[in-house]
């Protein structure tokens, strides 16, 4: 571990290798050893600490590609992580050696018309850690701007702060959403995205949230975690669905204020719009088939809000660090599994599976998790 009092430019105990969990194509993954990051002066270089494994991870392990990024070339894995500052360019102010971070793994151009926006999601020069050709976090150090770097408060642990990603994504759909105090809620998915979208739709002040799912163990946690009810669908049509999730759930048969699809299932597509009231807001979170069926009628006679939802944008990260911070969202719950790092491959295998809601592998050298 590295002292966290020690404050400086360089810290000198960093050794020259840097070991990657590398995906050479599908299927194929390796360890390998890649050069130390150079820094420009306003970067940090981070000794990554744990890393979670997300569906796109296994997606572009299993199949190579995700729409139109494919990995032509050995790509390093991971985007998921928090970890330690080691080292600081000459401009860096922020930050200081020792500093326990959360890792912002997409960094945009900053100039084009959606970076002055606010929404650097949307910037098409974005680099994304671990989205073709762009080397992942998978990796025992890697480099980032300072204002990309979220320091962590002394209570949260850094397997918490490995979390604060895909929580941002959760707060970015919430947002997108416009949740407010006392509204109703349905989220399709009790993936890690779904419940993280209860958690904070909780935290938004949502009263009624009913999460969707088929697997009777997911919504078994789901109710403990954050939904303040479940519903698993039986074959019915999606306006049937809808009316069942309103009636057994014990909601206004006029329907929800919110509801969010994190499954990409065209079935769940097609409830959302049915189980929604008139003027309700309806925010696509979960990828699926490039096209679906969409009830076209229903969303016209209800005027629905319907709105697309791609990672975060800014001040995201920074909300997502505070709900922590704040304990108004939990996230520790979610980890039901931590490797080390030589056991990535095997945890892939699990978490493509189905094995656990999240997995986190250890950083290189990273043993004991007691002192994060």
């Amino acid at each position: 571990m590295y002292d966290t009092k020690h404050h400086g430019r360089t810290d000198r105990s960093a050794s020259n290798d840097n070991l990657s969990f590398v995906l050479n194509k599908p299927g194929d993954v390796s360890y390998q050893p890649r050069p130390i990051p150079q820094l420009d002066p306003h970067d940090v270089l981070v000794h990554v600490h744990y890393t979670g494994i997300c569906g796109s991870d296994v997606h572009y392990w299993k199949h190579g590609q995700i729409g139109k990024y494919v990995v032509k070339k050995p790509m390093v894995l991971g985007h998921e992580s928090s970890g330690v500052v080691v080292s600081s360019g000459s401009n860096v102010t922020s930050l200081a050696i020792g500093d326990r971070v959360a890792m912002e793994p997409g960094i945009p151009c900053r100039r084009c018309t959606r970076c002055r926006g606010g929404k650097y999601n949307l910037c098409p020069h974005v680099k994304f850690a671990a989205t073709p050709p762009v080397d992942g976090t998978l990796t025992k150090y890697y480099a980032l701007p300072e204002d990309f770097c979220h320091r962590l408060a002394d209570h949260v642990s850094l397997p918490e702060g490995a979390l604060v990603e895909p929580l941002s994504v959760a707060v970015h759909i919430a947002r997108q959403a416009d949740v407010k105090p006392g509204q109703s809620i349905v989220v399709f998915g009790a993936g890690p995205v779904g419940l993280l979208c209860c958690a904070v739709a909780k935290a938004f002040g949502a009263v009624d949230i009913v999460c969707v799912d088929l697997s009777e163990s997911r919504l078994e946690f789901a109710k403990s975690y954050a939904a303040t009810q479940t519903y698993r669908p039986v074959r019915l049509q999606a306006q049937e669905t809808a009316e069942e999730i309103l009636r057994t759930c014990g909601l206004s048969e006029d329907g929800v204020d919110v509801a969010i699809d994190a499954t990409g299932a065209e079935p769940c597509i097609t409830t959302c719009v049915h189980v929604l009231r008139t003027g309700g807001t309806y925010v696509q979170a979960g990828m699926g088939k490039p096209e679906v069926t969409f009830p076209i009628g229903a969303l016209c006679r209800k005027e629905i809000t319907v709105k697309g939802s791609f990672r975060y944008q800014e001040g995201d990260y920074s909300l997502a660090v505070q709900l922590l911070s704040q304990q108004r969202v939990s996230v520790k719950e979610l980890v039901t599994g931590v490797v080390g790092f030589d056991e990535a491959a095997t945890a892939f295998r699990n978490v493509a599976a189905g094995q656990g809601v999240k997995t986190l592998i250890r950083g290189v050298g990273i043993i004991d998790t007691t002192k994060d």
